[in-house]
């Protein structure tokens, strides 16, 4: 294999050997930088930086773990001129003050974290190579924890906890030491522990797909009382890109009924999933009458209810990510 990697590679040889990981590549960079935009395109810089040093490849590592050395790398370069992406709950505590409409945040204040619909990671059928990326490595709220972590701990904890490379592979990707890798593993873990979220349902759990439908339901009628029966005593919601948050379900349904639902037929919500999580693409009317599109929402299942609901207020989601048309008829 080595001395056919050495020889004048083609374009067609390169694909053949490395595509079959891009799915699982896109999952890595999402993991490190919290945006499905930015995530597609650092594996669009992955493999242009692959595909000009594919020549000099000389075998020494598999061509698995050579990407994603390179992937890695690609994303630690991005990482020293961006924030950290976050979620409201990343900036402040929940919101107790009187009732009114969320505080908006300031355009380019704050780099919001992204959801990252699952059909991107889908595999292909004919595709057996492509890793199976756990759903529990993509859940928001991990993916919001460890944008708390320094990038190079963030990396070390995902290539070692997450893709199962060991220490040494570790160290090679990195260009580091077994023992630097050991050490960043640990204080990464220490302060993952602090942040770890719970245990949520599978998106194809019925349960889950009873809540998923219970919620829009809810929206669609604008009825309140159908949140009563969706949401945990404790549940949180937060959106972006609004710095207030509420935590409780009487200051969630509050909040939703005062200056959220509006009228039946306002909103039209379609099921999918993101981050392994039940979700929905959501619409609004506007002032014409026409169902616009609006963001995305994503739940936080468990047996009891939903414990979070984290929504995305950008249309932009819907047509580039989701990949939903921008408006719907009646």
């Amino acid at each position: 294999m080595t001395s056919r990697l050495r020889s004048a590679p083609s374009q067609d040889r390169f694909a053949a050997e490395t595509e079959r990981f891009r799915r699982e590549l896109l999952a890595h960079c999402y993991r490190m930088v919290g945006s499905a935009h930015d995530a597609e395109d650092l594996v669009q810089e992955t493999y242009l930086r692959a595909w000009r040093s594919y020549a000099g490849f000389e075998g020494r590592a598999s061509i698995r773990s050579w990407l994603y050395r390179i992937a890695t790398n690609v994303c630690l370069t991005a990482l020293q001129s961006r924030r950290s992406r976050v979620l409201p709950s990343g900036l402040t505590g929940p919101y107790d003050g009187p009732d009114r409409p969320p505080n908006l945040v300031a355009p380019g204040e704050v780099s919001w974290l992204e959801p990252l619909p699952d059909a991107l990671l889908a595999p292909a059928d004919d595709d057996p190579a492509v890793v199976v990326v756990a759903r529990e490595s993509l859940r928001l709220a991990l993916i919001a924890s460890l944008q708390h972590l320094p990038p190079r701990q963030r990396a070390i904890l995902l290539l070692r906890e997450v893709l199962a490379f060991s220490a040494a592979e570790t160290a090679a990707i990195l260009g580091t030491t077994t023992a630097a890798v050991k050490s960043g593993l640990q204080r990464a873990r220490a302060r993952l522990d602090e942040l770890g979220p719970e245990p949520l349902l599978e998106p194809t759990d019925p349960r889950a797909r009873a809540l998923l439908a219970g919620y829009i339901a809810a929206f669609e009628r604008s009825d309140a009382g159908l949140l009563e029966q969706v949401l945990r005593t404790d549940a949180t919601l937060e959106a972006t890109p609004f710095r207030d948050w509420q935590a409780g379900r009487t200051r969630c349904i509050s909040m939703l009924d005062e200056y959220v639902l509006g009228v039946p037929g306002d909103w039209r919500m379609l099921a999918t999933t993101a981050n392994g999580q039940p979700a929905a693409v959501t619409y609004r009317r506007d002032a014409d009458g026409r169902l616009r599109a609006y963001g995305a929402v994503v739940l936080e299942p468990t047996a009891p209810g939903v414990s979070g609901v984290i929504a995305f207020h950008h249309s932009a989601l819907i047509t580039t990510t989701f990949g939903f048309p921008d408006s719907l008829a009646d």
